[in-house]
């Protein structure tokens, strides 16, 4: 008996490694659409292993990620693929290149590939990424069907015409020009609507940081009164706009810290700026309405 067990279990060793294939019964395939005006999502359940979902942030293309509940995944690289669906016999895969595999993380495309899969949906094929699995003796396909996904396209375009123009690592830092006096020009006006759009729509961005700055055409002082008048234009056109001035610090420096070597008109133009600074600041929790209302009977 016992000879009989290790002689199958020699043979099972040595039979070669298969492919072990994740994805979702044809029947079973479910699109979801979700977001706000910060990032839109468009994912689809992969049985027993987890998700495949494009993500679009705010000022960004979007990009595919495949999401493991389980620790399958090393450390290595994996092939993505547009595949033929597997009712096209005869069609080849398309190879759109490497991505990063690590163990524990979503497996994530480029910007460029994640626009191909999207191309390729419409046309039938399936996101694929062909890896190893963590142990690395097993080949791992992770498989999105192209079933229902007209119909989710549309709505997840209908949520990314609702995406703010940037994000928040985008317009946290800004420079404000000035090519020639004091004046908030037009580009400069555009810039600042952006900004304010986005201040709008985020809440918890309450901390807004102006320094001013000049070239140094001027004399020390001449060009330190310029960069205060040029942040309190920028502060101005901001509370003209709803920003309360309790939020915004301002600060000049003159010619002190000039972006690029004053030698010549256009860097000197440059030179010529507000820096604008958005941060989060906590915000201090209400209390419990059970709390406030012990109080209020207390002072009563």
């Amino acid at each position: 008996m016992h000879q009989r067990y290790f002689v199958l279990l020699s043979l099972l060793v040595s039979l070669p490694a298969t492919a072990i294939t994740f994805q979702t019964r044809l029947e079973a395939v479910q699109w979801t659409v979700a977001g706000d005006q910060f990032e839109c999502r468009l994912s689809q359940p992969i049985s027993d292993f987890g998700s495949g979902e494009f993500v679009r942030r705010a000022g960004e293309s979007a990009i595919f990620r495949i999401n493991g509940h389980e620790h399958w995944l090393g450390n290595g690289s994996g092939t993505l693929l547009a595949a033929a669906a597997p009712w096209q016999p005869g069609r080849e895969d398309i190879n759109l290149g490497a991505v990063r595999v690590a163990a524990g993380q979503p497996v994530s495309s480029t910007q460029v590939q994640a626009g191909r899969l999207l191309t390729g949906l419409l046309e039938g094929r399936s996101p694929l990424v062909r890896m190893r699995t963590q142990h690395g003796s097993d080949a791992l396909e992770v498989r999105v069907l192209p079933v229902k996904f007209a119909q989710a396209y549309r709505d997840y375009l209908g949520c990314t015409a609702k995406l703010l123009p940037v994000n928040f690592e985008q317009i946290k830092q800004a420079q404000i020009g000035f090519p020639s006096g004091v004046v908030v020009d037009a580009l400069a006006q555009a810039k600042l609507d952006i900004i304010l759009q986005f201040l709008k729509a985020d809440p918890t961005v309450n901390r807004i940081n102006l320094d001013g700055h000049s070239d140094n055409s001027g004399n020390r002082l001449s060009n330190r009164d310029l960069s205060r008048r040029r942040a309190l234009a920028v502060m101005e056109y901001l509370k003209a706009n709803g920003v309360p001035e309790a939020q915004i610090t301002l600060r000049f420096h003159g010619e002190r810290y000039p972006l690029v070597p004053n030698n010549s008109e256009a860097n000197r133009a440059k030179n010529r700026r507000v820096s604008l600074q958005l941060e989060r600041e906590a915000v201090p929790e209400a209390p419990p309405a059970a709390a406030a209302k012990d109080e209020a009977g207390a002072t009563s």
